[in-house]
């Protein structure tokens, strides 16, 4: 049944980024662009999403258990460590460099266009070499331990 539940809540999602022009690179970039072409709609589209992101946190966390399974996997961890802040600066230069945010792209695969794919291919090499480099830096703890 979850899995069902899925598809629905994904399309919705992916037509929403489409409508609200977040899979546009250039829309994106020119809210960012505060001396030239600033787009303030960007703003207006993230205000809305906070303010459904609250509402629906207050509902939510005011139930025993979800709809579809037996209780919340909330994070627990309120500290800020090098991780999530080096992350947080990462995705924060992409999204500025590239126009494009992760949760923009699947629906923008679609398009097939060559800036998209080329983010694909950059977002996926990251990860990987994250790993790489986490791996590497596990194993050298471990020889020197």
């Amino acid at each position: 049944m979850r899995i069902l539940i899925s598809y629905p809540i994904g399309l919705i999602f992916g037509v929403g980024i489409s409508i609200s022009g977040m899979a546009n690179p250039a829309k994106v970039l020119n809210f960012f662009d505060v001396a030239g072409t600033w787009d303030p709609s960007l703003g207006f589209i993230m205000g809305c999403a906070l303010i459904v992101t609250f509402i629906g946190y207050r509902y939510v966390l005011k139930r025993p258990a979800p709809y579809l399974s037996t209780g919340l996997q909330l994070p627990t961890r309120r500290d800020l460590d090098l991780h999530l802040i080096g992350g947080s600066a990462v995705f924060g230069v992409g999204w500025g460099i590239a126009g494009f945010r992760p949760g923009g792209v699947p629906p923008a695969i679609g398009t097939f266009r060559t800036e998209v794919l080329i983010f694909v291919a950059a977002l996926l090499s990251g990860i990987v070499a994250y790993k790489l480099l986490q791996t590497a830096i596990a194993n050298r703890a471990q020889a020197h331990a």
